[in-house]
């Protein structure tokens, strides 16, 4: 019994985790510690150095409050060409249909009202980067100028427009509208301006693949 309880002694006179970090800040050098005597001569190198330290954080507010203007006008700068992307890019677009606009007329405007050539430009540039069969997007062109026209009777008048465009084939629309002669728009049958429509649209295609090759 005595055994066990000279063990217990023995154990809790062990020193703890604090007792030893204690000791070994007591123990330390004295160039290590803080100088407790300021009276001291060998005080006066440890306060000139936080002297010093506190000096170049200053330096550095300085210097960070003189050039935090040009740092927040470059963010400025940067910012501004970002958000300028967006207007590039309509203005580019707008500069597409135009062009495109203007070779529908240049071509067509014998046969055609300028305001369905413009439309169908104007769609088929909308259109014209989307993920759609070339048949569906004919189709789209056409419905934008003559919208009564299903979608299921279009597609059938679409396939051989749509075939020449995928097999590269050389095509003259003029050829869709030879047989018009001088037949105005409005004497036309709703069949032959669907005709008619899908050859535009056909060669609006035609004219983006070519601008964008020439990029």
């Amino acid at each position: 019994m005595a055994k066990k309880i000279n063990n217990s002694d023995t154990f809790s006179s062990l020193p703890s985790q604090e007792d030893l970090e204690f000791l070994e800040a007591l123990l330390e050098p004295e160039d290590a510690t803080y100088p407790w005597n300021p009276a001291d001569e060998e005080s006066e190198a440890y306060f000139q150095e936080l002297e010093q330290q506190f000096g170049m954080e200053d330096l550095v507010d300085e210097e960070v409050i003189r050039l935090s203007p040009d740092f927040y006008n470059h963010l400025d700068t940067l910012w501004s060409g970002i958000t300028s992307i967006p207007d590039y890019n309509q203005n580019l677009q707008q500069s597409v249909v135009l062009n495109l606009q203007e070779t529908l007329h240049t071509t067509f405007c014998t046969y055609v009202p300028q305001q369905f050539l413009n439309a169908i430009a104007t769609k088929a540039a909308e259109i014209f980067a989307a993920r759609q069969l070339i048949s569906e997007q004919l189709v789209e062109c056409v419905q934008t100028v003559l919208p009564t026209w299903g979608t299921e009777d279009l597609l059938v008048l679409a396939r051989p427009f749509a075939y020449a465009m995928r097999s590269s084939e050389s095509q003259n629309p003029i050829s869709a509208l030879s047989n018009l002669k001088n037949s105005e728009w409005t004497a036309l049958s709703e069949v032959e301006k669907a005709k008619v429509s899908l050859a535009i649209a056909s060669y609006a295609f035609t004219q983006l693949n070519k601008s964008q090759s020439e990029i």
